[in-house]
């Protein structure tokens, strides 16, 4: 059984018919509109695409987050602590 603190730094992803989608291990949301979605997880930079999209819960003491609208892709990108002074957009579409 996971503990209170090892949950807390898990990484999940759950999608329902790719018209909605709950996220958890989310460190921050870094920003979003109606066609992308930025967030920062346990495991790295994660770019949500589709048309539509909408927070429609953020709990970031939980690390959680639910999105709806039509999902067209989850892209991951890794970042790395030692790279601070580039800038995030540079970072993550190296």
């Amino acid at each position: 059984m996971m503990d209170e603190k090892m949950a807390a730094h898990t990484h999940r992803v759950l999608m329902n018919n790719r018209i909605s989608a709950n996220f958890s291990g989310i460190v921050d949301v870094l920003s979003f509109d109606v066609s992308e979605i930025l967030l920062e997880t346990e495991q790295g930079m994660l770019l949500i695409k589709g048309k539509d999209l909408h927070v429609n819960r953020l709990t970031l003491e939980k690390g959680e987050v639910d999105i709806a609208g039509k999902i067209d892709s989850l892209s991951y990108s890794d970042v790395s602590n030692t790279h601070k002074s580039e800038s995030l957009l540079s970072r993550i579409f190296r």
